[in-house]
């Protein structure tokens, strides 16, 4: 018996050695909803970072970081909320690459990363209400504001001949801060809005919001939704003839809103998140040589949160929250050494030396502040079937 209780306490001094070594971080994303099939690539590009750190060795005297993916369902506050309280008590994170959509990163944020001090980096949520928003600085982001993609959007609009749109939008957090910014902007420019119609998601027929959107009129139908509905409200207002010409965001950008809208989607418009140079050509030669899709929406800003959180972590000398939280701005900004896709087990030794770092990463990282992010957005066409870049605008 003796013998017995003595292997296990060794055993259990094993285990618990091990578990030492380990860096647990959460990877919170709508594994389902609406954006299901983008929320897939976007945890490989995050963890494709975590890779990258574990196999440099050089992270907190060789400490592993372990990833650990929860569901948010995009537009489910109560599955996010549980999910990340999961992560925090069971699992034991210490920050959370995340969340994606806006509303669920909201709920996150307030009802359960700040009760519990733990940093979170979303690589997507864009509401503009995260701006101003107080977190007491332990919320970022490394996609920049609809706010400003409002206003991007809206200048595409205009420079087309375009003054007369009717809009409709995701009923969320989301889409109605996209919608206010692009109404505003384009307003200011001259335009004219027509009508604004919010709609839900996973609703089997659009039919109802596409009559409303077509009475009121428009040269074209702007839609600021997810892959989902958005591309179902697209689909049946080009079915009905009701518009002819369609301008969209970035939530509805992806594979499967070719695959599911046809040729409803030929000649569409649209905005979305999206960086270019070194970094980005770094990134996506990575991306391809571990069998992942880095051409994804926002798999280039989940690869920068992730990379962020370690290199934070690494400059605090100490896996906290609040080592990690303190150390974000600083490792994400001049001065210091630039860090480029590739570059993290260099951008470990630095720091480990005390030294500073600046992380350009994939997306050319900018954090103006708490909870923004500065950032470019490409302009695209569909064209057979194929996203084609028009021009990138700051």
């Amino acid at each position: 018996m003796k013998k017995f209780l003595l292997a296990a306490s060794v055993s259990a001094l094993a285990t618990g050695a091990a578990l030492a070594d380990e860096v647990r971080m959460g990877v919170l994303l709508g594994f389902t909803g609406p954006i299901e099939s983008l929320t897939g690539h976007m945890a490989d590009g995050a963890e494709l970072a975590f890779s990258e750190i574990n196999e440099s060795g050089a992270f907190l005297g060789g400490q592993t970081i372990v990833p650990i993916r929860a569901d948010t369902g995009c537009v489910d506050s109560a599955l996010a909320q549980a999910s990340a309280e999961r992560l925090i008590t069971s699992d034991g994170v210490v920050a959370i690459m995340g969340a994606d959509c806006s509303g669920v990163t909201r709920a996150v944020l307030e009802n359960v990363a700040m009760a519990n001090g733990i940093p979170m980096i979303s690589p997507s949520a864009t509401s503009p209400a995260f701006t101003t928003f107080d977190s007491g600085g332990i919320f970022f982001r490394t996609a920049p504001s609809d706010a400003r993609q409002g206003l991007v959007l809206a200048s595409i609009v205009m420079e087309r001949g375009i003054d007369t749109v009717a809009v409709t939008h995701t009923n969320n957090d989301y889409g109605r801060g996209f919608a206010d910014s692009f109404v505003a902007n384009f307003e200011e420019m001259g335009g004219t809005v027509t009508i604004v119609v919010p709609h839900e998601e996973a609703r089997g027929d659009y039919t109802a919001e596409v009559g409303t959107l077509s009475s009121a009129g428009g040269d074209a139908l702007v839609i600021l939704g997810y892959v989902d509905g958005g591309g179902s409200v697209l689909r049946t207002a080009y079915e009905l003839g009701a518009f002819e010409q369609f301008f969209i965001g970035d939530g509805m950008f992806g594979d499967e809103l070719v695959a599911n809208t046809g040729e409803a989607l030929e000649g569409t418009i649209g905005t979305i998140p999206w960086a270019s140079g070194e970094g980005t050509d770094r990134f996506h030669a990575m991306a391809a040589e571990a069998g992942i899709n880095g051409e994804s929406s926002y798999t280039r800003e989940s690869y920068d949160a992730a990379a962020l959180l370690a290199l934070a972590a690494q400059a605090a000398g100490e896996a906290t929250p609040a080592g990690i939280a303190a150390n974000i701005m600083n490792v994400a900004n001049e001065p210091g050494e630039e860090i480029l896709p590739g570059d993290l087990a260099r951008g470990l030794e630095i720091l480990a030396n005390g030294g500073e770092v600046n992380f350009i990463g994939a997306t050319n990282v900018n954090l103006v502040g708490p909870g923004e992010a500065a950032g470019f957005f490409r302009e695209y066409v569909v064209e057979n079937g194929e996203f084609v870049t028009i021009q990138y605008h700051q």
